[in-house]
């Protein structure tokens, strides 16, 4: 993905820029009280710094300017001012010991004629964002996740069969078992396992969304917003024409579910969600809170849904490609989840406690490939300084999670898959309770991540108990080697790769089903 969408808008670009004059935009380094902006690349008139990094992975030029600059680091880009932090312990300091100042989000041109109101994540801080963080808070808080569990289990039980029969559609199964857990738990709604046609309108959704949700495809909309304006016939207009059809994907995703809650209601059919208990607050609500309370449930549920699908999809896909990759780390896996369980029951939540080892794999695939390596970009309420440094009021502030994730002082040997990382010498997790980056920092930490964290667990407890992942094999029985890559929007995942579900020994359909009534 570039920045520059096509080679007529690229022309348009240039046209304008002749126009507005360069002179009009010249990047200078701002200070205030003789305190400097901290430290970073020289960057040319007008265009900043947005001509030096690569758009495909922004985080790798992002830590070659870390290395040479440090930890917090000054960059330009359209005139926009970047702050970008590559020390956990910096992100932390300003996202969340001073997160009153730094929870914002920058303004993005794309959020609104993309449809993408509809998910709170891009909310910019204020009551708006509030509301509907509190109304999901009170849906998925802890204490509320553990009463999806037993859903969880049995959509997990259908992923495992599903991979049982035909293991080659992994990555299908994978994304029908995330569409289907984020779907019962907001609407109680039963996803078909090929084909869903809401889950379809999502996927659309967030595959035109996504890739125009991250700054770094969006900066030079802020210095050239006609492109979002331009006649749809018009060369060049790609992007006005993908937010048409991307806003229409948002209001269908965000509206059809619902419909679907209010009929199910009507008909005395609907079970649990948390759309039927918003519902029913509805009806206590003053009416004149009444267009703010169906605006917060609906970006509240949908962001419940598309976030939550994506984002545990992508997960789990990573996992199947680390195990791919990392056969050794099978087998040790293995060895603790049949130590624990025996090999005649699959396990469930109570021997969570009981396999650190599974759980250090979840953390190391989490830290070896982050699925949002950039966070997701906050803003500067206010100026602020920071370490001997000036913050600019309005500036965008990048955490790089890729960065702190390849940390050698924390993370040694950082590049290779090493689960035992996050083990002590007695096998026992270290610092359990911890928090991890990769769901964000301070105020805007991801509030799904307790039911995803459930999911992840019991889908990756029970594949490593019932399957051996694998390379696929040549004509001749040789293994058919790969090179990963990756797709990146606000979140990067894993492209399309070749894997093998072998089923361990005895496993079958009919043992499956005993397993599955021996947790019923």
């Amino acid at each position: 993905m570039s920045w520059i969408v096509d080679y007529h808008t690229a022309a348009l670009c240039a046209i304008s820029l002749a126009i507005v004059g360069l002179a009009r935009r010249l990047s200078k380094r701002k200070h205030v009280d003789g305190i400097p902006l901290p430290p970073g690349p020289p960057g040319l008139p007008f265009f900043g710094n947005v001509l030096a990094f690569d758009s495909q992975k922004p985080w790798e030029t992002y830590c070659a300017w870390g290395a040479q600059y440090g930890d917090v680091v000054y960059a330009r880009f359209f005139g926009q001012d970047i702050v970008i932090i590559s020390s956990e312990k910096k992100a932390k300091d300003l996202l969340e010991r001073r997160s009153s100042n730094y929870s914002d989000r920058p303004y993005l041109p794309t959020r609104l004629p993309y449809g993408w109101t509809h998910n709170f994540s891009f909310t910019p801080y204020g009551n708006e964002w509030r509301f509907a963080r509190k109304l999901f808070h009170q849906g998925f808080r802890a204490e509320a996740a553990l009463g999806f569990r037993p859903m969880q289990i049995r959509k997990c039980n259908r992923l495992l069969t599903h991979l049982l029969e035909t293991p080659e559609q992994f990555a299908t199964h994978i994304g029908a078992f995330a569409a289907s857990v984020a779907m019962s738990a907001t609407y109680d709604y039963e996803t078909l396992p090929v084909g869903d046609p809401i889950v379809a309108v999502v996927d659309k959704a967030n595959h035109l969304g996504l890739e125009y949700m991250a700054p770094e495809t969006t900066w030079f909309l802020n210095v050239f917003p006609f492109i979002l304006h331009l006649p749809t016939w018009f060369p060049g207009a790609t992007i006005k024409r993908k937010a048409i059809l991307c806003a229409k994907y948002g209001v269908e995703l965000v509206e059809t579910p619902i419909e679907y809650v209010q009929k199910s209601i009507a008909a005395g059919t609907a079970g649990p969600s948390f759309v039927q208990d918003l519902l029913r607050m509805r009806e206590g609500q003053d009416p004149d809170r009444l267009a703010d309370f169906d605006r917060a449930m609906r970006q509240s549920s949908a962001s419940a849904f598309s976030g939550g699908s994506e984002t545990t999809s992508t997960m789990l896909l990573l996992f199947v490609q680390a195990m791919v990759l990392h056969p050794h780390v099978q087998v040790k896996a293995r060895a603790e989840i049949d130590a624990v369980l025996g090999k005649q029951r699959l396990p469930d939540y109570d021997d969570q406690p009981s396999l650190p080892y599974v759980e250090a794999i979840i953390r190391e695939v989490a830290r070896w490939q982050p699925m949002v390596p950039l966070a997701v970009a906050h803003a500067a309420t206010n100026s602020d300084v920071y370490d001997g440094f000036y913050i600019p009021k309005g500036a965008t502030i990048i955490a790089n999670v890729w960065a702190m994730s390849r940390n050698e002082a924390v993370y040694p040997r950082a590049t290779e898959f090493i689960p035992d990382r996050f083990l002590d010498d007695k096998g026992q997790l270290l610092d359990a309770e911890a928090s991890t980056i990769t769901f964000g920092f301070g105020r805007r930490t991801c509030p799904g991540r307790h039911l995803a964290s459930a999911s992840l667990y019991i889908v990756i407890a029970s594949i490593l108990a019932l399957f051996e992942l694998s390379k696929t094999k040549d004509e001749q029985g040789r293994d058919i080697d790969f090179v990963p890559t990756y797709t990146f929007g606000v979140t990067r995942h894993a492209d399309p790769f070749p894997c093998r579900f072998v089923p361990r020994a005895g496993v079958d359909a009919e043992k499956l089903a005993a397993m599955f009534d021996s947790v019923a």
